[in-house]
Order: structure tokens, then C-alpha cells, then sequence
């Protein structure tokens, strides 16, 4: 008899136990001998340049091993290519301490090393910066003139430029018979997952470096040490088992981690340097932007126009995009479109991909424009999304792998009670306060990235898996291990996936929602092919009833391989093994994609949002008081980690919708709420009731497991959906998030 099936089940944790205990260490908490502390100095100017450093005082304090700057630091590589990553932009990469040019605020211009954290803090204080300021430009709004398209480098194949126009946009909005044009801004967001950005160096002697670091990518971090400080990369050893949470922070390497390796070799000793939440602020983050958006259509609601022109920032040294003008034709067809996205360098850091990149920004723009279309035309918000409803992906003219969001759009609507709303403005009230109900359509990229993965049978029948990729919260380990048990038949317990390590083989960064249907995959495949050897040695086996067996005619339950037409005939995998004189079988496969089959196709998750909000009507305070979204993204592998990063999703589209922004003072160049106290996020109170359905979505053509990321799916149609139920309930279209209670008053 067949074990029960672990995928599809909602199987916890398997390291829940860990975190809430606090036996799971983070980058900052390894013990190491004789261990250093590093204290980043952070530059009070925005742009300019150093004219002296006096770190005598610094360098007097007891337990001050060193002050390193651009005065003193190592030698170390000089062609900009060693300071790339697999998630760099076009440009030049930062380089921390290269000379003495300031180009951001915040930027770090010293480290100071210290038997103790507290010692290297306030050494920090102690040093003595002589600037030369010059003049510095960080609001976007302020130099629209200065937009550009950006450059082109290897992350454009991950943020493809927008579509060509199609028609004559500019004839065919004129002459629309009902138009929407409308601006939309954002604010800026800044990353701030629990856990600080750390890192902890051991230094291990000739070239040799052990690095625990938060990271979303190991094997990123690995390459990126190894080619800035001239190691053989075998020598680099990057860990990242437990990950406090990054959503993107962590894809490229940040600032802390070359420091800290330039440290331990310049003084052969152990070195940890963690940030504090103020320096968190001065790199990663979601960038502001102005999307200008015309929508039209005919008299019955046909779109016949798509407009969509975004600028947004990057820094002065690196031309970073988020795909954003492009999103509309994904999801609706028009014969005339225009698309446009433009990039204004600023003085500030590169901005960083930060949960859905781009889509988050762009679908609160386009469903918002789309809800305005629906109160022109009186019609249903949702019926206009269904009359516009593509089963091929418009822009690329391609059919998508599979598509449910026609069942998302109608299982939502009847899990929230949408047939209950009453369409006009104002017209829902709930003792002293406005109700409104919003809904918006999301859309996500299904990415699948290369993965390699070893599997081993040991002595104790057990399956052991092997894997670089981390783990940032999202639940990879319990998934992995879920897959992994089915397919050799054993309980979840017999199954150790180890990973969150660059020796281990290939993976690329968590991120874009694609590891389940990158490792997941070649975990399936090298299941598969440890399938194979196992029952060929099994059929070597004396008086073995698998001599003449094949892969159709045999399975594998209990942790042993059975024959399908007798299942009284089997062999234990420790049998096997046994056989084997006691040494593991093993394999290595790399995951296969089918790239060249999935070139004819467009991938992609969807989702519809439902929204209710209540609004006082004497205080403008907005809360979400209940909301639904439906996911189509193919096979759930465990409704409780999918359901777990959905709701979280939806959290964040609050957020983003009603909290976050970092305010930029465009006088002193500075974001003026670097903390948790003034940087808005919801709490408890923020959250009403959240419900998440996944439609059945059958897709036999994605991958091997039928597979689609849930990460960012849930957060993409949040925002805008909030912003139309905001409409709803008090007629003001609030084109701008967060909204603000004033902007209702």
C-alpha cells in the first residue's frame, strides 16, 4: 500500500519549532572565537567630498583595534565587473570606501573594529570628518527634465523593457468615446525584515573565509567575495540557513558584507558588523514614481486605448528599473497602445526590488484607472473586467501555460458578497462610518530559475538533499521536503533537505516567487533519477523480483520499492544499500525548465482582490475591515505556507496602501523617518478579517510539478483595491498612496 501523499497537504514548519524557541541562529548570532565587532560610520552629507579624517580620539579608546576608511583600507579589485552580482543593474556598482567621494546620504565613509559592539559604537562618535558639500538633487518631482530610457544590461531578460505601441494611440484617445486620464503617485518604501543586516566572518587562515551573512543568495554572495578580494571561490563559504526575512533586501550583497570580509583579512581575525535599523534605511528600497495612465473605451466598455507612461528613480551610478508602463496589456487587450517607462538619477542610493517590484506600483495605477473607467461607463467594476477579459497574454500575443483568473474573479466575488454592493459612492454606511467595497485584478510572473540538486540514499534508507538556496521565511524547507518524500515513497521524517549553503550545488537568489518551481523541480528530477539506480540494483540482487522490472511496473512507499502486480514483492532501501557493501546511491540533476517549449507561451499567476473598508466620516481614518483574494498559481504544494505568504502578502498591500513612505527632505538630501517609531507599518488593530481561496489551476505545461510562485501574488492587487473601496465609500479618488487621512477630511 502507497504512503499517503504529503504534497498538497498543510504540513507546518518543520523548523517552526526552532525560530519560536530561538534555537535558530542568524547571521549575527554564530559563536566565534576571539571575534571583532564592527561599527559602520555613515556619511551626514549628502553629496561631496571628505577633506580629512582625524580618528585619533578613536584609535585612543581601550579595545579599538582599527579605523579603516578610503585612507587605509586594503588594495582591492578595480574592474567594475568583479563588484557585479546576478542582480546588478546596468552601471557601476557601489564600492564602499573607494575614495573619498560622497555620493548619497548615509553612505558608509568608515568601520571601526572593537573587542565589543559598544566600543566600536562609540568610537564611532569620536572620529573627526572634515566635508566639502556640493549641491545634490533627490526629489523626483523635481527633475522630470532630467528622465531618460535606462540602459540595457543582464537584468533586463528579468525586467523586460515595455512592449512596442501597437495602432495609433494618440487618434484613437481622442476620439474615444469615454476616456480616463489620471496621475498616479508613490512614495518611497523602504526593506525592514526583522532581522538587521549582518555578517559574521571566520577567518580561517590562507585565503579561507567562512561567511554566515543575510543573504538571499549564497552562491551570489560567494562569487561577489571571491571576485572583489581575489579568493578561489572553493575558499568562500557563505551560509544562510535561517533568514529573518529580506522580500528582495537580499538579493544583491549589501555594504555590511564587504566590509566585514575587507576587515578580517586586513587584520587575519573573526569580524561580525551589523547594522542598526537607522543604516538600514541607506540602501535597499522601493522607488517613488509618476505613472501617467489613459485608459479608453467604447460606449459599451470595450477597452479601445492603453496609455502608460512611469518615471521613477535610480541612483547616479546604477540604472535600476522596475518593469511597470507594461502590466495593462498582460492582462487587457487593445488595438492601440502606448508604453513608456523612464528612470531620473538622483542622488540617493539604487533603488532595490522590494516584494512584486513593479507590479505592486503599476497594478495599483492601472486597476485604479480601471475602476474610474467603470463609474464613466455605469458599469460593474468586475463586469468591466470580465467584458476586457484576455485568455492570451495581449502583449506578447502568446497564450499563457493556463489562466484561472476568470474563477478567481467569481469566487471571490461570491466568498466577499460583492452582488451586495450598492454602486454608488457614499451610499453604504455603517453607523458613523463610510463602507466601501474595491476590487483589482493581479498578475505575477511564474519565474523558473536553473537549480541543480544532489540526492543521496545513506546506509539508513534515509534520503539526504542537497541545495544552495535559503530559506527566507517563506517555508522552502518543509516544501522541499514534502516533494521529496513523495517521490521516493518515504515519511517526511526520513527526508533531510540541507541548503541555505554555497558549497552545496547551484541555485540562484530566493526571489521572484520562483524557488519551488526551480529547486522543486530538480528536486523532482533527481528523485527520478535516484528512482532509476535504486531499482537497478535492486534487480541485481539475488533471486529479485525486480529483474525484469521497469519505472511503470514498480513504486516506492514505507521506504521500500514495491512491485505494482505483487505488492507482497519488495526491498527495503537499507536492503539495497546493504547490498550495495553499505555505500549511499547517489545522483546530481539539474532542473530543466523547458525554456525552449515555454518560448510559445506566456507564464504567469493571477489573482482578483476584494476589498471592504470603513471610513469615519469626521476623522478621514481608514480601515480594512475585511478583504478576499482568490490565486490561481497552479499545484499548491502546502495550502498552509501558500495560505501563510498570501495573507502576509495582503498585509503589505495595507501597508502600502495606508502606511509606508519614507519621507525625503529634499533640503538636506536625507530620509527624515530612518526609524520604526515615524516609518509606518500596521500592527494588529490594522488587520480585519483576511481570507484567501486557491482556485484549481491545472497546469501541465510550466513545469514537472505543475507549479507557480505565491510570494508576490498576494500583495500586487491590494493597493488598488483598497484605493477604489476608499472611492466607494466617500466619492474622492485618491490618486496617490499612502493615502492619507487628510487627503479625506
Amino acid at each position: 500500500m502507497e504512503l499517503n501523499k504529503m504534497v498538497g497537504k498543510p504540513v507546518s514548519r518543520l523548523e517552526g519549532t526552532a525560530k519560536v524557541t530561538g534555537t535558530a541562529k542568524y547571521a549575527a548570532e554564530y559563536p566565534a572565537e576571539n571575534l571583532l565587532f564592527g561599527y559602520v560610520v555613515s556619511s551626514p552629507i549628502t553629496k561631496g567630498k571628505i577633506l580629512n579624517i582625524d580618528i585619533s580620539k578613536a584609535l585612543a579608546i581601550p579595545g579599538v583595534i582599527e579605523v579603516i576608511s578610503h585612507l587605509n583600507r586594503p588594495k582591492l579589485a578595480w574592474l567594475d565587473i568583479q563588484y557585479t552580482d546576478m542582480d546588478a543593474p546596468p552601471g557601476t556598482v557601489f564600492k564602499p570606501l573607494l575614495d573619498e567621494n560622497i555620493l548619497y546620504n548615509g553612505q558608509p565613509i568608515a568601520l571601526v573594529v572593537a573587542e565589543s559592539f559598544e566600543t566600536a559604537r562609540y568610537a564611532s562618535s569620536q572620529i573627526n570628518f572634515e566635508f566639502q558639500e556640493q549641491a545634490h538633487q533627490t526629489i523626483l518631482e523635481r527633475n522630470l527634465t532630467e528622465a531618460r530610457a535606462p540602459k540595457k544590461g543582464l537584468a533586463t531578460a528579468l525586467k523586460p523593457p515595455p512592449p512596442p505601441p501597437t495602432g495609433n494611440f494618440e487618434e484613437a484617445f481622442e476620439n474615444a468615446a469615454v476616456k480616463v486620464a489620471s496621475e498616479y503617485r508613490h512614495g518611497t518604501e523602504h526593506h525592514n525584515p526583522i532581522e538587521l543586516f549582518a555578517t559574521t566572518t571566520i577567518y580561517e587562515g590562507n585565503g579561507k573565509l567562512k561567511i554566515y551573512d543575510k543573504t538571499q543568495g549564497t552562491i551570489n554572495n560567494q562569487l561577489y567575495v571571491a571576485n572583489i578580494f581575489g579568493l578561489k571561490y572553493k575558499d568562500v563559504q557563505v551560509l544562510a540557513p535561517f533568514v529573518g526575512g529580506a522580500f528582495g533586501s537580499g538579493l544583491r550583497p549589501q555594504y555590511q558584507l564587504f566590509l566585514c570580509v575587507m576587515a578580517a583579512l586586513h587584520l587575519k581575525r573573526n569580524v561580525r558588523v551589523v547594522l542598526d535599523r537607522k543604516q538600514m534605511f541607506s540602501f535597499v528600497h522601493r522607488p517613488p514614481s509618476i505613472q501617467l495612465l489613459r485608459f479608453a473605451s467604447d460606449i459599451n466598455g470595450r477597452l479601445t486605448a492603453l496609455g502608460h507612461s512611469a518615471f521613477a528613480e535610480t541612483s547616479n551610478f546604477e540604472d535600476y528599473t522596475e518593469p511597470t508602463a507594461g502590466w495593462s496589456h498582460r492582462l487587457y487587450a487593445a488595438p492601440n497602445t502606448l508604453f513608456e517607462h523612464q528612470i531620473v538619477p538622483l542622488d540617493v542610493y539604487t533603488p532595490m526590488d522590494m516584494r512584486a517590484p513593479g507590479g505592486s506600483t503599476a497594478l495599483h495605477a492601472i486597476e485604479c484607472t480601471m475602476d474610474e473607467l467603470s463609474y464613466k461607463l455605469n458599469i460593474d467594476p468586475l463586469e468591466l473586467r470580465l467584458l476586457n477579459y484576455s485568455e492570451m497574454d495581449p502583449s506578447a500575443k502568446k497564450p499563457y501555460t493556463s489562466k484561472a483568473l476568470r474563477a478567481c474573479y467569481l469566487e471571490a466575488a461570491e466568498k466577499f458578497g460583492w452582488s451586495n454592493r450598492s454602486p454608488e459612492p457614499r451610499s453604504m454606511t455603517r453607523g458613523n462610518k463610510l463602507i466601501g467595497y474595491g476590487m483589482a485584478t493581479g498578475i505575477w510572473d511564474a519565474f523558473q530559475f536553473p537549480a541543480r540538486v544532489q540526492a543521496i540514499i545513506n546506509r539508513e534508507g534515509k534520503l539526504i538533499l542537497h541545495n544552495a538556496t535559503t530559506d527566507i521565511g517563506t517555508g522552502t524547507l518543509t516544501v522541499m521536503t514534502q516533494i521529496a518524500a513523495d517521490e521516493l515513497g518515504l515519511a517526511m521524517e526520513d527526508v533531510d533537505f540541507q541548503y541555505g549553503d554555497s558549497k552545496k550545488p547551484f541555485s540562484m537568489f530566493q526571489g521572484g516567487s520562483a524557488i519551488t518551481s526551480s529547486t522543486g523541480v530538480a528536486i523532482l528530477m533527481a528523485a527520478k533519477s535516484l528512482r532509476k539506480k535504486l531499482l537497478k540494483k535492486a534487480a541485481q540482487m539475488p533471486d529479485s523480483p525486480f529483474r525484469k522490472a521497469d519505472d511503470e511496473m514498480v513504486y516506492f512507499s514505507n521506504g521500500s520499492l514495491h512491485l505494482k502486480e505483487n505488492e507482497s514483492a519488495k526491498i527495503s532501501l537499507k536492503e539495497i544499500i546493504a547490498f550495495n557493501k553499505g555505500v549511499a546511491i547517489k545522483t546530481t540533476k539539474m532542473g530543466n525548465p523547458h525554456m525552449i517549449k515555454l518560448r510559445k507561451y506566456s507564464l504567469a499567476t493571477h489573482s482578483a482582490c476584494f476589498v471592504e473598508v470603513e471610513v469615519d466620516k469626521d476623522l478621514g481614518t481608514v480601515q480594512v475591515t475585511r478583504a478576499v483574494s482568490a490565486i490561481a498559481a497552479g499545484k499548491i504544494i502546502n495550502p498552509k505556507t501558500a495560505k501563510s505568504q498570501i495573507s502576509g502578502s495582503m498585509i503589505w498591500g495595507i501597508s502600502k496602501a495606508l502606511h509606508e513612505e519614507t519621507i525625503m527632505d529634499g533640503n538636506l538630501g536625507k530620509y527624515m523617518n530612518a526609524n520604526l517609531g515615524e516609518y509606518h507599518i500596521p500592527v494588529h488593530a490594522d488587520i480585519g478579517q483576511l481570507d484567501v481561496i486557491f482556485v484549481e489551476e491545472k497546469d501541465e505545461l510550466i513545469n514537472e510539478l505543475g507549479t507557480k510562485g505565491v510570494g508576490e501574488i498576494g500583495l500586487v492587487g491590494m493597493p488598488a483595491a483598497i484605493s477604489n473601496a476608499v472611492f466607494h465609500a466617500t466619492g474622492k479618488r485618491i490618486r496617490k498612496l499612502p493615502i492619507h487621512l487628510d487627503d479625506l477630511i
